[in-house]
């Protein structure tokens, strides 16, 4: 028999058990609770602090002009004069590299500032997404490789790159370049004036379509060639789509071009379907061939006509100013023509023709072509969007703010180039192309697809146009907005070389 006494000193232990073992919950529970509630607080407070710390960077010096137009009119007329960069200069001088303004309807960053600007451009769809005035983005549409952001972007921009950079192409952009060069430069007569620009755009529009669609000169070229110059006409036009205004035209225009490149992937298709094309001969192959369901036929059909952009603007525009610069420059002129030469002579011995590492292995031809993108300045800038609070280089760019980073300030900024508005070709035998000072196709995910056949094309022209004639230039000028071109496109007086 179990002593009662015993029993109650059992019961009595048991019960101090049972409430220390309540206390060490208890405590456990609060020691756990103070350790969640400290774990908030403290991210409550850092995120606070983050944020308070952000707003309290102040925002660059600057001035944001007159309510609602801001500073626009005087960039514009700065723009439209021998020096559109004074702007920019006037600004640096009294408030640094990166201030602020209001242009095109938004209040913006401005930055002439090169590791600024690389930081933006190599930023993600997190911190900044294209900016561009509305009538180009209602002429773009929303699926428009220019403005797309994420994986989609990413996905398209790999594809074309990809394809630019083919052996493949890069041979069949030869062949035809080679081929509407010699068409075009055949038909030049030495009594009446050439006009080169309008001969480049001629040419280089044919390459990229060709290169984009496999269209051929013919009917349907010459429609396209139509359409595409009433479209590109209101890029920059206001942003008002009603009958008879020029956005309006714009994109009727478009919608005319792209029914007949729908037309065109239609017929892909049913091509592609029996296995006839094995290799992409284009880009449209290209993109129907990914398995991606967001490449629809629409899609794909309105990027080409955006992708035709390059063939009508700033590729011709960079032969046109090349030929403007080395007529200005009579020593560059003669060592790229004996290089040139040189090369015609020995592909000629040999009996073979030129390929694209021919041309694009002329060292001096491409310091040409490279201080040609410094000077002329075919893009002077970017626009971009800030998703969120930013901090830079000590700077505040808020939230839905946008920057717009201007490359020509710092292609002519003399801290980085001596003399910077002489053409020099020579400062490039030593300098490095990759620099963030040098940024004429942009940078980060967005960098131009097509700068490689940009090269390539300019040295297949430059090459056959100084290796077949000399000339005399009449008197021009570079416009420099809306966009770069020449006021009188560029008139030559040329005469056929005799020289083997």
């Amino acid at each position: 028999m179990i002593n009662p006494y015993l029993r109650e000193a059992e019961r009595e232990r048991e019960s101090v058990c049972a409430e220390n073992i309540c206390k060490m919950d208890n405590l456990w529970i609060v020691f756990v609770t103070a350790i969640l509630l400290s774990t908030i607080c403290i991210i409550l407070y850092s995120s606070s602090w983050s944020r308070s710390r952000i707003r309290s960077i102040p925002l660059p010096l600057g001035t944001l002009g007159w309510p609602f137009i801001g500073e626009t009119i005087d960039f514009i007329s700065c723009a439209y004069s021998d020096r559109p960069e004074s702007f920019m200069d006037k600004r640096r001088r009294m408030y640094g590299k990166v201030f602020k303004s209001h242009i095109f309807g938004s209040p913006t960053i401005v930055s002439t500032d090169a590791e600024v600007s690389r930081f933006i451009l190599q930023s993600d769809a997190k911190a900044f997404v294209p900016s561009y005035p509305k009538s180009l983005t209602e002429l773009m549409g929303k699926s428009s490789i220019l403005l797309i952001n994420g994986s989609l972007q990413r996905r398209i921009h790999g594809l074309i790159g990809a394809f630019f950079k083919s052996p493949h192409l890069k041979a069949q952009i030869t062949k035809d370049m080679h081929n509407y060069v010699q068409q075009s430069m055949a038909n030049w007569r030495e009594d009446q004036p050439i006009y080169i620009q309008d001969e480049t755009k001629n040419i280089a529009f044919q390459v990229l379509v060709k290169a984009l669609i496999s269209l051929d000169p013919g009917e349907e070229m010459e429609f396209l060639k139509k359409e595409f110059q009433q479209f590109i006409s209101g890029l920059m036009s206001l942003p008002v789509n009603i009958p008879g205004s020029r956005l309006y035209r714009s994109l009727q225009a478009k919608k005319k071009m792209v029914k007949l490149v729908h037309k065109i992937i239609q017929a892909r298709k049913k091509i592609n379907s029996t296995g006839m094309s094995a290799v992409p001969k284009d880009v449209v192959d290209v993109l129907l061939s990914d398995a991606n369901e967001q490449l629809t036929d629409d899609l794909i059909s309105d990027n080409m006509i955006d992708l035709m952009i390059p063939g009508e603007d700033s590729v011709p525009v960079l032969m046109t100013l090349a030929v403007k610069y080395l007529t200005d420059c009579p020593a560059a002129l003669h060592q790229l023509t004996e290089e040139n030469m040189k090369l015609k002579r020995r592909k000629a011995q040999l009996g073979e023709p030129l390929c694209w590492s021919d041309y694009l292995s002329l060292p001096f031809t491409q310091t040409v072509i490279t201080e040609t993108l410094r000077m002329g300045n075919i893009i002077i800038g970017v626009m971009r969007k800030a998703m969120k609070d930013m901090e830079i280089k000590g700077y505040l760019i808020p939230k839905g703010w946008c920057v717009f980073m201007y490359f020509r300030s710092v292609h002519l900024d003399e801290s980085h180039y001596d003399w910077p508005y002489q053409f020099n070709p020579w400062r490039w035998q030593d300098k490095d192309v990759s620099s963030c000072n040098f940024t004429p196709f942009g940078g980060g995910q967005r960098l131009c697809p097509g700068l490689d056949l940009a090269r390539l094309e300019a040295s297949i022209f430059l090459h056959h146009f100084v290796t077949q004639f000399r000339w005399v230039a009449e008197d021009d000028s570079i416009v420099n907005f809306p966009t770069v071109r020449m006021k009188r496109r560029m008139p030559i007086w040329v005469k056929r070389r005799r020289d083997p």
